[in-house]
């Protein structure tokens, strides 16, 4: 007998987004006694082996294995099990039948930049709001999607309640406080050491290699600017390459795309860069291994982020506790995140970006107040605070 089931199903070994939240909140629901419905092992927890093959890792198979055991094996074991409810950390859960459950909302990303043919799609239009609709309660990640979850399906507001998350504390903070400011203060410099990123965060040379990025190891003596993310054209990524090119003196600079190239996009992206004559300005790390990515962000003059919409953004609090100033967009859930301690643009002005990026690399005083703000900022985030509350949404509906 379980009460409470937290379904796992989508966790894997690979460290994505889903898999962070859902690691890091279930320890701090220990207190409702969960059994967890998972195909890994934690030996602290009460587990209820299930299926291995349902997760992102399987492409798009392991998403159709998971809907159908989601819809048909789910409420065998909940009933099994003499359940009351099952939270799930995506908004997935057995439709149309006795399972009582809260899912959680990350974004609604392909309703507001829909993909031709993309099986994204019809899986937003049809399936979730239906979750939704038949959902105890539903938990999200900001007042953002709180909104965009009423305006995209009509869910009345009670029904929602927007928990901000966190970032890994022990990861994600300045590597080397007495010199985060120092380093920066010295961006446009370089004559001062020959490398700003050497005096920000250790050797360079040394970061690149640990993570194969020995490519870029050559011209790595320029202060950069960091962006970490998909190519996805809402990350708009194409305005913040056009507002580097527009930077003064853009050749004392360069700009780090930090993140998974895709046959889709990244063409087009590095078509423009050789077009604007800014190649060798312009670095494609590729994907960056989590344990190095407080390394490249610490090093940075700034993280860039003129995302169209994010459900949370990640990258903007993970860089604000690495003591980076942020430069980020002024709509969505970013606001919320960033708070006043990132300066906010307009995405869709590639002017008031490359103002933005000016100002972080000329004004000494700008940087270190940034800095130090980003910090205090990010201490507000815990994923104590998320657990606790989400805990608190459950017990209300067990």
């Amino acid at each position: 007998m379980s009460d409470l089931l937290i379904n796992l199903s989508v966790v894997f070994y690979q460290p994505t987004g889903i898999s962070n939240y859902a690691k890091n909140l279930f320890p701090y629901l220990k207190s409702l006694h969960p059994t967890l419905l998972t195909a890994l092992n934690y030996p602290e927890f009460n587990c209820y082996s299930i299926p291995g093959n349902l997760t992102p890792a399987d492409g798009t198979k392991g998403h159709f294995a998971r809907l159908l055991w989601t819809q048909f094996k789910l409420p065998k074991i909940y009933k099994k099990l003499k359940s009351q409810l099952i939270f799930s950390p995506i908004p997935e859960a057995p439709l149309y039948s006795n399972c009582r459950f809260v899912v959680m909302v990350h974004d609604l990303i392909p309703l507001r930049f829909p993909k031709r043919f993309s099986p994204l799609t019809p899986y937003f239009r049809y399936y979730i709001p239906q979750v939704l609709q038949q959902a105890q309660h539903i938990v999200c990640n900001s007042q953002a999607t709180a909104k965009d979850i009423t305006d995209f399906y009509q869910i009345p507001v009670k029904k929602i309640t927007p928990i901000p998350l966190a970032h890994d504390v022990n990861h994600f903070r300045p590597l080397v406080e007495d010199t985060l400011t120092r380093g920066r203060s010295d961006a446009g410099k370089q004559e001062d050491t020959g490398t700003f990123g050497r005096k920000d965060a250790g050797n360079i040379d040394e970061i690149l290699s640990a993570s194969s990025l020995l490519r870029v190891s050559a011209s790595s003596s320029y202060p950069y600017f960091l962006y970490i993310g998909r190519h996805d054209p809402y990350k708009n990524l194409n305005r913040l390459i056009a507002a580097f090119a527009s930077l003064p003196n853009h050749h004392d600079y360069q700009l780090w795309l930090a993140g998974p190239q895709d046959k889709r996009y990244t063409p087009l992206l590095q078509a423009q860069v050789e077009e604007l004559d800014i190649g060798k300005q312009v670095k494609f790390l590729d994907y960056v291994p989590y344990s190095e990515l407080p390394k490249i962000i610490t090093g940075a003059i700034a993280l860039v982020f003129p995302s169209l919409w994010e459900g949370f953004g990640f990258p903007v609090l993970e860089a604000m506790a690495c003591g980076t100033p942020v430069i980020t967009s002024n709509i969505s859930s970013l606001p919320e995140v960033a708070g006043d301690a990132a300066i906010l643009v307009n995405p869709y002005d590639i002017r008031e970006i490359t103002e933005a990026m000016n100002k972080i690399a000329t004004d000494t005083q700008l940087r270190d107040r940034l800095s130090v703000a980003s910090i205090s900022r990010a201490n507000q985030f815990s994923w104590e605070k998320t657990g606790l509350a989400t805990a608190e949404v459950l017990k209300n509906f067990m």
